[in-house]
């Protein structure tokens, strides 16, 4: 075993530290509740100790001792170097363009990383299952400087047309993003539990351009609901879990006083 390096981890603790490395550079971060919060709050302990989390709350600089539950989970307020209001969150933060990266998920996606997180088609005879909609998702798609999207891959979630869109990652093609107004770079990366995919420079249409350890390109493609490309024809891999990295997101699932140890 390399020193430093953990040789047990999951599929999730693969896409949730990727998640979290993602944000090594960035100054800002808009936080979405789930599998982004965990990312983010990593990032904190791990890859960038001195990002500043901000919620749709009203929270700038939260700094949880555990992953929170929800946007208004109290632990954002009492840990924040300061709490506004939600207007002033969007009209001042987001909507000007304060905020360096958007961290968000989604329930599906399509192939120029626009996300669906309001209603789904089950089928004929079915009604449609719904979500718990969009919060203030549009607002960190369109404004952010760029976004970050983490979610599980499978053909539910990796869809050739969305059910709904809720927010607009890159709309059609390169060029719909400046006709709608947008302010901010759009989706530059989605991390999953299979591996990394990026947009395309030329169509904005997202290619795969790097694999989780022990991951195929026929693994991620049949997971796919379209006919996903390869970067280049070249795919990268990324870097396995260290143990640094298991121990803290383990720590911090664990709650405070308690944590991970992996193998």
């Amino acid at each position: 075993m390399t020193t430093g390096t953990a040789t047990d981890f999951t599929p999730d603790e693969l896409m949730e530290v990727n998640a979290a490395r993602a944000l090594a550079s960035a100054r800002t971060c808009f936080v979405g509740i789930g599998l982004p919060s965990t990312a983010a709050n990593l990032a904190r302990r791990t890859a960038n100790p001195g990002l500043v989390l901000i919620y749709e709350s009203g929270t700038v600089g939260s700094k949880p001792g555990r992953l929170p539950l929800s946007i208004g989970d109290a632990e954002l307020a009492e840990t924040a170097d300061a709490v506004v209001s939600v207007p002033e969150m969007f009209n001042y933060w987001l909507q000007a363009g304060r905020i360096d990266v958007g961290f968000l998920g989604a329930a599906q996606l399509d192939r120029h990383a626009n996300i669906n997180t309001t209603v789904v088609d089950r089928g004929p005879d079915k009604p449609a299952a719904r979500l718990p909609g969009a919060g203030g998702a549009p607002e960190i798609a369109a404004n952010c400087g760029e976004v970050l999207i983490v979610l599980r891959h499978g053909l539910r979630n990796f869809v050739a047309e969305l059910d709904f869109v809720t927010s607009v990652g890159h709309g059609r093609g390169p060029g719909d993003r400046a006709k709608l107004g947008l302010r901010g770079k759009g989706p530059v990366a989605v991390i999953t539990d299979l591996g990394i995919l990026r947009p395309d420079p030329a169509t904005a249409e997202l290619v795969l351009t790097d694999l989780h350890p022990g991951v195929t390109v026929d693994q991620v493609r049949a997971a796919t609901g379209w006919d996903l490309r390869t970067a280049g024809g070249t795919v990268g891999v990324t870097a396995e879990p260290t143990r640094a990295e298991l121990t803290a997101l383990r720590a911090l699932k664990a709650g405070p006083g308690k944590a991970g140890d992996p193998a």
